[in-house]
Parts: structure tokens; sequence; C-alpha cells
């Protein structure tokens, strides 16, 4: 069958297909924006519908682009915006409400709630997690107190949870799999990362009952077949991830102290410890790297929530950029005397601050500030937030002697300014790969080694293939003055302060 395997990557703002041949090279693909919902300040929702119509469309432009069939198609992997909720009737499939996104803040005062009881060691214990609205259950527990009956159903067994992973497959197969996958479930804040297995205490305190939950599986497994009426023919679903962790996958970094960094909407880097557990402390996330053949690799992660979303912020807030593509060229024409600094904490800050109450605000402006500053106030702020995770990874996890070379993904990376700028902040090489779809490719490998049909870990670690690598050019008093300043800016910004 040529080996071709189908990636959906279901995201925050847009759902893609994309068809790799037996080679890993992209052979067609599909992509479809949907709306986001922005209910109150601080909210964030998304129609599941129109996510799900979205999805049948991008794989149907992508088979139609690579001139294939479903019956030509080995396997389909699946790797998703995580700890988004929806839930939805067991009957009839249909969402009892919006789905909940991880950038919602409006369980905060939920999660204070919940630390004032002392409870946050007992999840972070057993989860890796924090509590912080970022992560699912507090989300549905949400949804399970503020729609009329839906407790009392989810108990019955009336009503399905998933994050979108589980809602995707359940569609596909038509209700016939209620599945998801370790790495996906590891951030629910209902999932015991050592015992693997959801946690009946976690549940107790969040009032959430078992019967709704999904089986959790390997990220490469049987996760079901899709309806021969959606596509033409019955396709296996062999592979799920977590956008972040099938990035990771994707950029084979499967040997312990290998770290990559995804810009996106938010940038999120994850740190492979191997084996071990790793607790941070320095409120970074112990988390499921990915679990194949049912041993489980771990990681420790640090979430910052807004990247390519103040660029975006930019464009269509501002309105100073017409295309997010202009923003490096524009940066590169920024004032070198200003020193102005965006802090993008529009729906809160990330790691290591986990501060939700945290709003945006940008410092050092002059009369002569101007969108070129803004530009690159923009853009060198995730490279600042990178340093603060890199710096909270190194005290974590020592890097026993080796330099640590960051291998970066996502849509950002394509601007050779930011990334140039990155290997000048953090001091440290930067490695952009020739095949920047890392998170799908990583989905499409869990799902067509599964399926035989591509190589093995060692196999596909080889074929990994740089494009650039980006060293350090500014000198240590440039780079200290700016970080210096860059602490400054996030110190004033957090709430508490």
């Amino acid at each position: 069958m040529g080996g071709y395997v189908l990636a959906i990557d279901q995201g925050t703002t847009s759902s893609r297909a994309i068809v790799f041949d037996g080679s890993q090279k992209v052979v067609g693909s599909g992509q479809k924006e949907f709306t986001q919902h922005f209910p109150q300040s601080g909210w964030v929702e998304h129609d599941p519908e129109e996510i799900w119509d979205s999805v049948v469309w991008s794989v149907k432009a992508a088979l139609k682009k690579a001139g294939l069939a479903a019956s030509d198609i080995s396997a389909i992997g699946i790797t998703n915006q995580r700890e988004t909720v929806v839930v939805w009737e067991r009957e009839g499939g249909r969402p009892i409400h919006n789905a909940i996104v991880w950038q919602d803040r409006r369980t905060a005062s939920y999660c204070e709630k919940l630390k004032k009881q002392d409870l946050e060691k007992t999840f972070t214990k057993k989860t890796g997690l924090l509590l912080d609205p970022y992560f699912s259950g507090t989300k549905l527990s949400w949804m399970l107190s503020n729609v009329k009956g839906a407790r009392a159903r989810g108990a019955k067994g009336d009503l399905c949870f998933g994050t979108i992973d589980t809602f995707l497959i359940w569609r596909l197969t038509g209700g016939r799999s209620h599945v998801t996958d370790a790495t996906n479930a590891s951030r629910t804040l209902m999932y015991n990362i050592g015992t693997n297995a959801w946690d009946d205490e976690l549940l107790d305190i969040l009032r959430v009952p078992k019967a709704m939950l999904p089986e959790v599986l390997d990220c490469a497994a049987d996760f079901g077949v899709t309806e021969k009426s959606l596509f033409g023919a019955e396709i296996p679903i062999l592979g799920v991830a977590g956008d972040q962790q099938a990035a990771t996958i994707g950029q084979a970094c499967f040997a312990p102290g290998m770290m990559k960094s995804t810009y996106g909407t938010g940038c999120f880097a994850l740190l492979n410890t191997g084996p071990d557990m790793v607790r941070s402390k320095n409120r970074l996330l112990t988390t499921i790297a990915y679990r194949l053949d049912g041993e489980t690799t771990y990681a420790l992660e640090g979430s910052i929530f807004i990247a390519g979303a103040a660029v975006q912020w930019l464009r269509d807030g501002l309105k100073v950029i017409k295309a997010a593509s202009d923003t490096g060229d524009l940066a590169a024409r920024a004032d070198p005397t200003q020193n102005v600094y965006l802090v993008p904490a529009f729906t809160g800050l990330g790691a290591p601050h986990w501060d939700p109450d945290a709003r945006a605000a940008i410092y050092g402006m002059t009369r002569n500030t101007g969108p070129a500053e803004f530009a690159r106030a923009a853009l060198e702020a995730v490279c600042y937030q990178t340093r603060d995770l890199l710096d909270a990874m190194h005290k974590d996890w020592k890097a026993n002697g080796k330099e640590t070379v960051l291998r970066v993904d996502g849509g950002m990376v394509a601007s050779d300014w930011t990334m140039q700028r990155l290997s000048d902040i953090l001091d440290a090489p930067v490695d952009r790969p020739t095949i920047l779809e890392t998170t799908a490719l990583g989905a499409a490998w869990l799902a067509g080694q599964r399926a035989g049909v591509w190589p093995n870990r060692k196999g596909f670690a080889k074929s990994w293939a740089r494009d650039t690598r980006f060293e350090p050019k500014m000198d240590e008093k440039t780079r200290a003055v700016k970080i210096r300043g860059w602490k400054d800016a996030v110190r004033r910004t957090l709430s508490a302060g």
C-alpha cells in the first residue's frame, strides 16, 4: 500500500490532515480554521461540531491533493490540542456544551479553593501537574456543575468525557471506541502517572464520575477503525499523542536529555527524562512523554501560554502587520537603543510562574516606540520565556556536562530572525529540522510503525535531518542586560506584585 499514513492534527485554531508517504514525505494536506468563542473575559470555547466538520473536510482535502483513496492509507495517527474538554451523550454523540479550551481560565477560583484546602500536593504527587485552570479536571468539574443534570447523567453512564482525541475517535469509529492515550490522560489532573490509571481519590475531589472516562491505551495501539461511510473505506487508527508529546516523538527525542520546543499558539518545551519521574522543584510539570509497549517514558515540561498568539495580536488586534510572516523583517528594523519588553500574560502566565491572574503589559516605551519595536518585543518575549524554562529544567535535571541543543518546530521557527534571537538569548545552539511538520509526523510515526510500514524507533531517529543550526552571536554583556530587563518586567507584571 506504499506505506501511506494519514495524520490528523487537531489544533487550537485549525484542523489539519497530512498524508505522508513511506519515506515520510508530505504528499497531500488539508487545513481548515474554525471559530474561537470568548463568552466572557478569560473564557475560551470551541464548538465540537465545528471541530468535527473541519477534521472531516481536512481529511478529504488531503486525500484529494495526494491523489489517493482511503483504501491506500495504512493507518491514521491523531494528535490534538491537549487539556481541552468535551462531554457528549453516549446515545447519539451530541455534545452537552461547547468544548472548554486549554487556554480557558474560568476555574481559577476553584483551583485557589483546592489549594487552600492543601490539596495541590496530592494532585502534584499523583499527576505531576499543578492546580491550574489550564488542565482538564477542573474544566470538566465546572461543566458537570453548570450544565443541568450533567453530573447525575455522568454517574449513570449516559455521558462521555474526552479530550479532543477521544471525541474524534468516538466520531470516526461511529461510537464504537471510547479511548484515549497515556499522554492525553496525563494532562487531565485525574490520571496517576505512576500507576498509569485513573485515580479514585482525585476523581472524588473533583466530583467526576468514573463511568464517564475513556479507556487509556499506549500511544501506539489499536484505537478502532473508521466508519466506511466517512471516507470510502475503513482505516485503522493506530497512533495517538497530545500535540506536544507528538512533536517530541516527531523530533526523535527518544534519548534522556534530548529537548524540543514547539512554537505554535503557545510554546511548550519538553525534556526527555527517560524512565525517571523527575519531580520539579522549579514549578515545571512532570508528564508522560510517551508510552510504548507498556513502558512509560517521562518528561519535564514547561508550558508558555502565548507565543504565536502574540503575533496574531499584532496582526488582528493592533493591525501593525498584515501577515505573521512579516514580523521578523519588521523586528529587524527596530531601534537597537530601545529596550521594549512585552510580557504576554493575555491569559495569565504559565511556567515557571503559574499566575492565572497576571495580565499582559508593555514596558520601556518612548515616544519613538512604534510597530517595529512592538514586533521585536513580541518575538523576544518568546525567547525570554524559553530561557526561563531552560534555566528551570537545568536546575531540576542536570545535563551531565553535555551541551543543551534545542530542537525546534512550529509555525514561528520559519523566521530566521526569531531563531537567531532565540539562540542568542539561550546562549545555546538551536536546531531547525528539514521537516517542520513534526507534530503531525510524530502522530504518523506512531501509527506507521504500529502498522509495520514505517521504521522502528532507531530507524526513525536516524532519518531525522537538520535544516539549519543557529549558534549564539550575542555578547554576554548585552545578553545579561536584556535578561535582567526581562526579569524586571515579569516581576512588575505578576499579580502578587
